[in-house]
């Protein structure tokens, strides 16, 4: 590969942390940056920040509330939006993977090596952190937490593996045209291979912490639904990747609205084609589950992501979200962090209360003060790193101002 640009190494484009910096309105332009602005989408960093209330609530009442009668429909429900988060932050690393790549390559002019070694390097970074987190973890639950728990595939683990993979896709393919068609292509084959992966054809030659990577069977005899393999969690960045270099496309820059209609008009029909295809009577594979492997379910889930877009969109255009200071963007754009600090402070020895036995009250008081400790450290983040990029801005000598 071509030698990589010193000046393009540190790159934010996994499903937590924005790709380019914060602005409060829908698009900003840094007249600062000689290089040539940078684009803010808002609508993105609120979606993701809406992934973290969903994430937290889910922690949240998993980890605090009680099992009695009176506490299970609300952890139902819980549990069920639990489900949302993960495919969302997988989904906007591909958003977030398009956008990046597409102005490295518009207005850094690098070519399709320098882009694939940055993006190829950014995701093994994330791969590391998902890596140190698990340490952490680990070392913070001695002496009852598992050696194996350090080889567990998480979130963060299977986000840096899916930016690698992207990488590459980007080092093959040429055009705009190609790598959409690539990003189709994978994101469908991943997903229509996943049930054979995870019961008929899968690698059970490989060492248990490399298949847990395939398909999330860790140290069990069946791959288990509370992890995040490659199958079929990759598949959600590839439809995101997909996604964004339709959204960051000319054609849909010049009718923004029309396109962001058009992917929520897809994602209805999405939604519509998974619940058909279930009820069919003829499936294709010999084992079907539609909650944890199947394409239908995938296509289901696709099609709530693409009208949340939608939604988030009208919502940072039109909504209050144009007109005043959102919590949401707020955290959208520190996501990264609000993940690995909320996690200790919930289900770890610091758990602000006590696990397994607090009331629906209680432990809605304890996600509202989460909520707000989570915003203020976002915020926090958010002003340091404004001062620390403010000190690295030179400053005109009196003689040069003179002149």
């Amino acid at each position: 590969m071509t030698p990589l640009p010193q000046t393009e190494t540190n790159l934010e484009i996994s499903g937590f942390d924005p790709p380019v910096p914060a602005a409060p309105i829908e698009k900003k332009i840094n007249p600062q940056n000689s290089a040539g602005p940078k684009i803010r989408l808002t609508y993105i960093d609120w979606l993701r920040g809406f992934a973290c209330i969903l994430m937290l609530q889910g922690h949240c009442y998993d980890s605090w509330l009680g099992n009695t009668a009176s506490e299970a429909w609300l952890l139902k429900w819980s549990r069920f939006l639990d489900t949302l988060p993960a495919p969302l932050f997988l989904f906007l690393s591909g958003v977030s993977f398009a956008l990046v790549t597409g102005r490295l390559r518009d207005k850094k002019n690098l070519t399709n090596n320098q882009i694939a070694q940055t993006t190829i390097l950014r995701g093994a970074e994330i791969f590391g952190f998902g890596l140190l987190f698990r340490l952490q973890e680990y070392l913070l639950g001695r002496p009852t937490a598992p050696w194996t728990d350090l080889f567990r595939v998480d979130v963060l683990n299977v986000i840096g593996l899916s930016i690698v993979l992207m990488g590459v896709i980007c080092w093959i393919s040429r055009t705009r045209a190609t790598n959409f068609l690539l990003a189709l292509f994978v994101s469908a084959g991943i997903a229509l291979f996943t049930p054979l992966v995870w019961t008929t054809c899968r690698p059970r030659a490989l060492p248990w912490y490399l298949e847990s990577y395939v398909n999330g069977t860790h140290i069990f005899d069946q791959p288990q639904p509370w992890l995040f393999p490659i199958f079929p969690w990759t598949a959600f960045a590839f439809a995101g990747l997909a996604t964004g270099l339709f959204l960051f496309s000319d054609w849909a820059k010049k009718n923004e609205v029309r396109a962001l209609l058009s992917i929520g008009g897809l994602g209805a029909i999405f939604y519509a084609a998974g619940l058909w295809f279930d009820s069919r009577r003829i499936q294709i594979y010999k084992i079907y589950d539609f909650w944890h492997t199947s394409p239908n379910f995938f296509l289901a889930r696709c099609g709530i992501v693409l009208a949340l877009l939608l939604v988030s969109y009208i919502w940072c255009r039109w909504g209050p979200a144009s007109r005043r200071f959102s919590p949401l963007i707020q955290m959208g754009q520190t996501s990264l962090l609000i993940y690995w600090a909320h996690m200790e402070f919930v289900y770890g020895r610091l758990s602000i209360l006590r696990k397994n036995s607090q009331t629906i009250f209680a432990a809605s008081l304890g996600l509202f003060f989460m909520f707000l400790a989570m915003l203020a450290v976002s915020i926090f983040r958010t002003k340091l790193k404004t001062r620390q990029t403010t000190a690295q801005i030179p400053v005109p000598s009196a003689a040069s101002a003179s002149r």
